[in-house]
């Protein structure tokens, strides 16, 4: 009996992965691809208002390149694409008040820049990302609250970008 169910589950998922083939689906990284290349090289341009972050901004930069494009880091000489990223000064928006009226949550928001570069082209896109956080009544927003605030807004603003990208990838003739 145990063999029955152990050949049903193999030819069961042998259908999905049949019906997966055959409709064309592709990973988002594929059309990404397309678009970007193999080989990327990465700046981020460092903020005089918000020098602290651009090595945060980098990090996420560079873990989006290896983690969703597949692709990986070179130097600009021997790079299918140069990105360049710019960050705005992030704003923090009051989104909730408790009952006396003090801010207990915010809305981080950025907005980066991206220039990219091939041997022909080179574009410009704008991303932008936010991350709500809460803070107790009547309290400024820590260092460590800001640091988490404009990482997870970044994370989302490169996500965004990774999207625009692996929409003209699509598009793009197979």
């Amino acid at each position: 009996m145990k063999s029955l169910s152990h050949t049903l589950k193999l030819f069961f998922i042998g259908v999905i992965l049949l019906e997966l083939s055959g409709c064309g689906y592709k990973p988002s990284s594929q059309y990404s691809r397309k678009v970007i290349g193999q080989k990327i090289s990465t700046n981020v341009v460092i903020s005089a208002q918000d020098p602290e972050n651009t090595v945060l901004i980098k990090d996420a930069v560079d873990r989006a390149i290896v983690e969703t494009f597949h692709a990986s880091l070179v130097d600009k000489k021997t790079a299918d694409t140069y990105l360049s990223f710019s960050i705005t000064e992030p704003t923090y928006t009051p989104i909730q008040y408790n009952a006396d009226g003090y801010v207990i949550a915010y809305r981080a928001t950025i907005v980066l820049t991206i220039i990219r570069e091939t041997k022909d082209l080179k574009k410009r896109y704008t991303a932008k990302g936010t991350y709500d956080f809460a803070i107790a009544p009547n309290a400024v927003i820590t260092d460590q609250e800001r640091f988490d605030a404009i990482n997870f807004s970044a994370q989302k603003a490169i996500s965004s970008f990774i999207a625009q990208v692996s929409a003209e990838g699509s598009r793009v003739g197979e």
